[in-house]
């Protein structure tokens, strides 16, 4: 095993995060597996929620900025009839009220989720690593203190209403009430924009029908095009690494170019900006393959024009090298990352 932090490992990882571990305890558990000091994940999950987790390591942490806003698909269960301090199953109950009748309908329960479809802005969840003068908010709530939060764009791109079921409260809870009660769950399925909180959804919901709601089961399905069935799980990775690796081009969904010849490499090494014509773009890779190799996907030059401030890969021996962006008005790319070792597409672990 290689110096922890040595491991000359750049690469992205799809693996599944059980629920009970936080996303920090998951990138842990790969550091130890690769030797890698440097490893973070480009989206967290609550301890509460399973599913899919995108984890880069090495030099690959460098595309985290350009991964953020993805499109996240979500399965949410709503348990109305109570609130907690968390907003979901984890933290303590605060209040119950009594759930309308309404709520049992499934065409009205339909109807409402199908509403929640479009842009809005949301107040994020008191218990969230939000950031207001330096301080999370978890940690001040954790002291008592409340932090002054404002409210955020979030978009609901669908939302589906999967079915609803009567549950007992401490069959969900973490921490159980001394006295039981009925609470009513629906289960959603909603794709939404990166940044947005589905424990604010739910609270929201509980607050609108005056009964106080909270998430009492969640799991990430799907991060773009990346979904849990192409994910690996931890047990699975630890067993065999290279079997969670993901080619970085289909999660970054952006035109990519093959670069070869030692002046064009020499050139890109450098950070030296790129006339226009001088790449031969491809179409962005729409899907996963579950080739053992990859990379091993179809290619589609595209003919389409570069747009101003269009990000594109430049893949050099069948790594990403570089990221560049388009500049318009002076009809070149200009290098926004460059990668020394470049980010693996392929299985090579």
């Amino acid at each position: 095993m290689a110096k922890r932090g040595a491991s000359g490992l750049s690469l992205m990882l799809a693996l599944e995060k059980p629920k009970g571990l936080t996303s920090h305890d998951v990138v842990n558990r790969c550091r130890r597996v690769l030797g890698e000091k440097r490893i973070g994940h480009t989206g967290t999950l609550d301890p509460l929620a399973s599913g899919v987790l995108c984890v880069a390591v090495g030099p690959a942490t460098r595309l985290d900025a350009y991964l953020s806003g993805h499109a996240k698909t979500y399965v949410m269960d709503i348990a109305f009839g109570c609130s907690t301090t968390t907003d979901d199953a984890e933290g303590e109950v605060t209040t119950s009220g009594e759930i309308p009748e309404c709520l049992y309908s499934q065409a009205y329960a339909q109807d409402v989720i199908a509403s929640l479809k479009g842009p809005g802005k949301q107040l994020p969840p008191v218990y969230s690593a939000v950031k207001v003068g330096g301080q999370k908010s978890y940690d001040a709530a954790r002291k008592g203190r409340v932090i002054d939060l404002k409210p955020r764009d979030f978009e609901v791109f669908s939302a589906a209403f999967d079915g609803l079921e009567e549950a007992q409260v401490n069959s969900l809870l973490e921490h159980p009430l001394d006295v039981d009660q009925d609470v009513l769950v629906w289960r959603v399925t909603m794709q939404v924009s990166g940044g947005t909180y589905m424990r604010s959804i739910a609270r929201d919901l509980g607050k609108r029908f005056g009964c106080g709601a909270f998430v009492s089961r969640l799991e990430r399905v799907a991060l773009d095009s990346l979904s849990l069935d192409m994910c690996a799980t931890l047990e699975q990775f630890e067993e065999d690494p290279r079997c969670a690796q993901i080619d970085p081009l289909q999660l970054l969904n952006m035109r990519y170019a093959f670069i070869r010849g030692e002046d064009a490499r020499a050139a890109i090494d450098n950070g030296n900006a790129l006339p226009a014509d001088a790449l031969a773009l491809n179409v962005a890779l729409p899907s996963f393959t579950h080739d053992e190799y990859c990379c091993t996907t179809q290619v589609f030059p595209s003919s389409d024009p570069c747009f101003d401030g269009e990000v594109v890969a430049l893949v050099v021996d069948n790594r990403i090298k570089a990221l560049y962006k388009f500049d318009g008005s002076a009809g070149r790319f200009v290098a926004q990352c460059v990668f020394p070792i470049g980010v693996e597409r392929g299985s090579n672990l």
